[in-house]
């Protein structure tokens, strides 16, 4: 009777796309990586905490009624912003409300801690859409969250600033697992880059952190940003669509072997980090 009473209970998981520069495909990444998983019967919300700059609703297409910041400006529940995307997705559109999080009076902090509460017991994963590089707010987000999906590409200057931004996550506790995706790759042999900033985190920072894959350099992605449509909507069988699918079969596979996480852990952790506690 106890095995099924804790089977019984909804978990959700929170994941947070990160990448140490802007300009990598992060949020495209992320966007279409929540459609695989809502097309394999994952109940997703996917929210854009990229401050100021969230992009998540122009990739879409879409204009959202609400952002983030109406749940306190308005105090709205979250519920009431949580926008309906294509094919069954949801998302939160993004906005300057949490980036004076750190600063906000404690009713307001609980306020957002009750209303997240819901999303752990409605979704299966909470995917955050993080700004490029990190910021003392998005820190605490990032180090809360239960896995973290690094996107890079194969330049010089943004491997170097995704080892920098894992090496920032370690430095200041994180024990997430670490997953990498290359993105735009010109050659396959570009797993290659993948294979060596694993090494070098391995040897640098002693962390082990997992490639899923490499996503081509692909003509359709570039002309579905301009129809404000997903790539792997557009044309399923582009490339970049197929690549995609294969990293999320990698993610699926790779997460089996890894303990399930209460959601709720996430509201937990952020307020140890808030108390400084963590």
């Amino acid at each position: 009777m106890k095995m099924e009473q804790s089977h019984s209970r909804h978990e959700a998981k929170t994941v947070a796309f990160i990448s140490g520069k802007g300009g990598v495909g992060k949020s495209n990444i992320g966007l279409n990586f929540s459609l695989e998983l809502v097309r394999r019967n994952k109940k997703i919300v996917l929210i854009d905490l990229d401050v100021g700059m969230g992009n998540i609703n122009i990739l879409l297409g879409l204009q959202p009624k609400y952002t983030i910041v109406d749940m306190f400006t308005e105090r709205l529940s979250i519920t009431e912003i949580i926008e309906q995307g294509p094919q069954g997705l949801s998302y939160i559109a993004g906005g300057t409300g949490l980036s004076g999080f750190l600063e906000m009076k404690q009713t307001e902090k609980n306020y957002f801690y009750k209303q997240f509460e819901q999303l752990t017991e409605m979704y299966d994963y909470i995917i955050f859409d993080m700004g490029a590089g990190i910021t003392e707010t998005s820190l605490f987000f990032i180090l809360a969250a239960d896995e973290c999906i690094v996107v890079t590409t194969g330049e010089p200057t943004a491997i170097t600033d995704a080892y920098s931004m894992i090496k920032q996550i370690t430095i200041n506790g994180g024990s997430m697992p670490l997953h990498l995706i290359l993105n735009r790759a010109r050659s396959h042999g570009e797993m290659n880059s993948l294979k060596q900033l694993q090494q070098v985190i391995k040897q640098f920072l002693q962390i082990d952190v997992h490639p899923l894959g490499i996503i081509p350099e692909d003509k359709h992605v570039v002309q579905a940003v301009m129809q404000q449509v997903p790539f792997s909507i557009l044309n399923e069988k582009a490339p970049a669509a197929r690549s995609i699918k294969q990293i999320t079969e990698s993610y699926l596979n790779k997460e089996k072997a890894v303990p399930v996480t209460d959601g709720r852990a996430f509201l937990q952790k952020l307020k140890n980090l808030l108390r400084g506690k963590f």
